[in-house]
């Protein structure tokens, strides 16, 4: 026969006459076994955790699904002029695309009501590097001819003149990201994201290439970290719209604690405003609830 839940309250050791003191114990015990599935700045993460940053405090994401990249029926996110609905190799691999954006979210529902992830790239340099052999090797299960090690190296500095600490298989010690997360150290990795995402819109957004566009321009996932709107630092497990950040300058890269940089969305949006950053959409969607874990702001 099921327990009542008092039953269970008292063999669980609250053994008290007075009901309120029980579900007052109850209740602590539950929010210290959250607490703990919460790590603060310097905790270990768990497998399926990284970090981010929000009203100028960090946030501790817990990823419950794996990725989606939308690829609706008029799309054609590989270029070869057939649309996805008519061509069934396009939809096989997923094809995780900045600028591109969907009408709809995985749920369905409208992409202007999805909540907002804004994934900060470092498009910059600490020491000017230009050595090509520094740049990601090719990832794990990675996309036929996808540009990575020394060819993504040679390319990004013959577009950009440096190679961007975003697709460096070490990020120069000056700056931390939160992916690579703790607990998935390979470059250009992190849990339950996607390995590999198309460079194409956004070289041809920032004038450094052409079109038309023949097909996708593969390279692995870069180097980042997060910032979710003020009011999300808290939330329940929701799909989030990845919206990728360029970030320009490294003073305004957020240190690891928090304590400097572009840790909000509001500082964001200045950035964006004074030509420092760049922010686009994305077809990428991932899955995650946030938590609060820093109570200091700077």
């Amino acid at each position: 026969m099921q327990q009542a839940p008092n039953q269970v309250l008292l063999q669980a050791g609250f053994a008290s006459s007075d009901s309120k003191a029980v579900l007052l114990k109850a209740t602590l015990v539950i929010l210290l076994l959250f607490l703990a599935r919460t790590p603060g700045a310097n905790a270990q993460l768990a497998a399926d955790q990284t970090q981010g940053f929000g009203n100028g405090r960090l946030v501790t994401f817990t990823y419950l699904q794996n990725f989606d990249c939308v690829d609706q029926p008029t799309m054609d996110l590989d270029f070869n002029k057939a649309l996805a609905e008519s061509d069934p190799e396009e939809i096989q691999t997923p094809i995780c695309q900045a600028v591109t954006e969907p009408t709809q979210d995985p749920t369905g529902g409208d992409i202007k009501h999805t909540a907002h992830l804004y994934v900060f790239i470092p498009m910059f340099s600490v020491d000017g590097d230009t050595n090509p052999a520094h740049a990601m090797p090719c990832p794990s299960g990675g996309r036929p001819g996808e540009f990575c090690g020394p060819a993504l190296g040679a390319k990004l500095i013959a577009l950009f003149g440096f190679l961007p600490e975003a697709w460096k298989a070490t990020v120069n010690p000056a700056i931390t990201t939160q992916c690579p997360d703790p607990n998935h150290k390979v470059p250009g990795t992190c849990t339950m994201h996607a390995s590999s995402v198309d460079l194409s819109q956004t070289l041809i957004a920032l004038n450094k290439i052409e079109g038309p566009l023949t097909a996708p321009i593969f390279v692995p996932t870069p180097n980042h970290s997060h910032v979710v709107d003020n009011s999300r630092v808290n939330s329940l497990p929701i799909w989030w719209e990845v919206r990728p950040v360029l970030i320009l300058h490294q003073s305004d890269w957020p240190s690891a604690d928090g304590s400097s940089g572009i840790t909000s969305s509001k500082a964001m949006d200045d950035a964006e405003a004074a030509g420092r950053a760049i922010e686009v959409g994305s077809n990428f969607f991932l899955f995650f609830s946030s938590k609060e874990t820093d109570h200091g702001t700077h």
